[in-house]
């Protein structure tokens, strides 16, 4: 099941968005409400995208993969292994080159 978590068009700051991220991303790996991740971060000046980017370089191997919004498309292999996974066929971002977004794929 894919979830969507939206930090980006709520006015947090940036270390409330990614305590926020923390606590949700946590949250759903530890009851596995959710094996798929879309993550809005927003346009914006980039440095909450650039946040939460180096966040999941962080905390590598703790997701399956990490696909960043401008990769998503059907020609990315980890793109479609996780949607398929996740049986999510449908999403409008799919092929979009949307970098105000960014999807976790969780173990």
């Amino acid at each position: 099941m894919l979830k969507i978590l939206d930090i980006g068009h709520k006015k947090f700051s940036l270390d409330a968005a990614l305590t926020i991220l923390e606590t949700e991303i946590s949250r759903h790996q530890f009851v596995g409400t959710a094996r798929c991740i879309k993550i809005i971060h927003g346009h914006g000046k980039g440095k909450l995208r650039e946040a939460v980017r180096c966040w999941c370089r962080e905390q590598e191997g703790r997701f399956r993969a990490v696909i960043f919004g401008e990769d998503y498309d059907i020609f990315h292999k980890e793109t479609s292994a996780m949607r398929a996974d996740c049986k999510h066929p449908y999403d409008p971002d799919l092929g979009q080159k949307n970098r105000a977004l960014t999807y976790l794929w969780l173990w």
